[in-house]
């Protein structure tokens, strides 16, 4: 990594680097956060009536469900065929709301995304607690000499 005297060249690079060295559950919670965010950023401009930035803002989250949508394997569990028609209901409530300048629609995607960006925050933290219990048994000790 080089090093920059740019402050925001050099958050890009973190930001950059935090991703690429993510673990899908890291990253699975990071999309989430950022659905949140682009959601909360859009819902403010939209009441402000800044319909440009609401916009990108609304494309960006819709940009984030269809990743979201694309990468979800449905044959994995059951609830598979549920979240992905959650994901397209979604995705098509943030093209209404960016059409129609819709600040009720994009607020009715925070309802339904908040829940979900909660629930895989703590299955994240869950899994990763199951790893340093199985660690931790494994090696009989907290892997200390």
């Amino acid at each position: 990594m080089t090093m920059t005297h740019d402050p925001r060249l050099a958050r890009a690079q973190y930001n950059q680097d935090a991703i690429l060295s993510a673990s899908p559950n890291r990253l699975l919670t990071m999309l989430f956060d950022r659905l949140l965010l682009d959601l909360q950023r859009a819902e403010a401009a939209q009441s402000e009536q800044d319909w440009s930035r609401a916009s990108g803002y609304l494309i960006h989250a819709q940009d984030i469900v269809a990743e979201l949508a694309g990468t979800l394997d449905v044959e994995r569990w059951d609830g598979g065929q549920n979240l992905l028609a959650i994901y397209l209901f979604s995705s098509t409530k943030l093209v209404s709301a960016n059409v129609e300048h819709s600040i009720e629609r994009t607020r009715e995607v925070i309802t339904i995304m908040e829940p979900l960006r909660q629930t895989w925050h703590e299955a994240a933290a869950m899994v990763a607690d199951q790893a340093v219990a199985s660690h931790v048994r494994s090696s009989g000790d907290l892997g200390f000499a």
